[in-house]
């Protein structure tokens, strides 16, 4: 992960495009190294095509304004969620950094290519069809009146994303924003309305409401809680130019009153839906 991580710091970003579906300024882009055309067998291109990689590029300066999140802050929501998932043990988020680009500072993540073909982690199943290795979320309706269940699957990794998704208060967990690649590895994208010091946890994956939480989270968060209470520790120097200081407070806030109720957490009393719009 150290050269992919370099390499997305560092390297040139050549913009192919932007995602028109994205509610934010976001481009797809080829991060090549500084000397790729020193390839030293003169034809000044192989080099670069073996060692690009694709990636998004989210600027600040294509961020949307929102009313109960700070203006250009998104950028760093991304990387924090990155540097957290990375400490944390999850491995969930993709490789993410905040650096200067052709449109000015934002972040740039590896791009991840997604299986349609793969089974997906949230699904909607017809009422009465749900797998043993899975949780119901919702009963809902679609447009054309049809009655179908909103399901998550329940497995190790998905409950680890659903302990993830309250340590950084996710406002916006959409099923689209989980990923599954050719290898069979899972992902979460779209970080960028996270970590807001007041509870706004917004997800599709409910289906642990009020359980226990695994030992293997609980020691994982018990981990977190001693990086983040040492102010000296390489993940707090790492989060400090990311977030403010009450931002901070409030991650080890919740991490800590996830290790003393023991459970995963029940859906915020704010008076505001507790699953995002659109869920899917």
């Amino acid at each position: 992960m150290a050269a992919v991580l370099t390499l997305l710091r560092t390297g040139r970003l050549h913009v192919l495009g932007q995602i028109a579906e994205a509610s934010n300024g976001c481009l797809l882009v080829d991060v090549t190294p500084e000397d790729a055309a020193e390839d030293g067998d003169g034809d000044g291109d192989g080099g670069a095509d073996r060692a690009a990689v694709r990636a998004i590029y989210k600027p600040q300066r294509g961020e949307r304004p929102l009313w109960d999140f700070p203006t250009a802050t998104l950028a760093q929501r991304e990387v924090a969620t990155f540097v957290i998932s990375d400490a944390g043990g999850w491995g969930v988020v993709p490789p993410t950094v905040l650096r200067d680009g052709p449109w000015g500072i934002g972040s740039v993540q590896l791009w991840v290519d997604h299986d349609e073909a793969a089974r997906q982690i949230v699904e909607l199943l017809p009422p009465g069809d749900l797998g043993k290795d899975q949780v119901a979320v919702m009963a809902a309706e679609l447009s054309h009146g049809e009655q179908v269940l909103v399901v998550h699957r329940d497995d190790e990794w998905t409950r680890g994303l659903g302990v993830f998704d309250a340590v950084v208060n996710n406002a916006d967990r959409k099923g689209s924003h989980l990923l599954v690649d050719p290898s069979g590895r899972h992902f979460g994208i779209d970080h960028g309305i996270c970590l807001h010091s007041e509870p706004k946890l917004r997800t599709v994956l409910w289906g642990w409401a009020g359980d226990p939480l695994p030992e293997n989270e609980i020691a994982r968060l018990n981990a977190l809680a001693d990086d983040l209470d040492d102010l000296d520790s390489e993940l707090n120097q790492r989060l400090t130019p990311l977030l403010t200081l009450r931002e901070l407070q409030a991650l080890r806030h919740r991490v800590a009153e996830m290790l003393e109720t023991g459970d995963f957490p029940m859906p915020p009393d704010t008076g505001y839906p507790a699953i995002p719009w659109p869920p899917l």
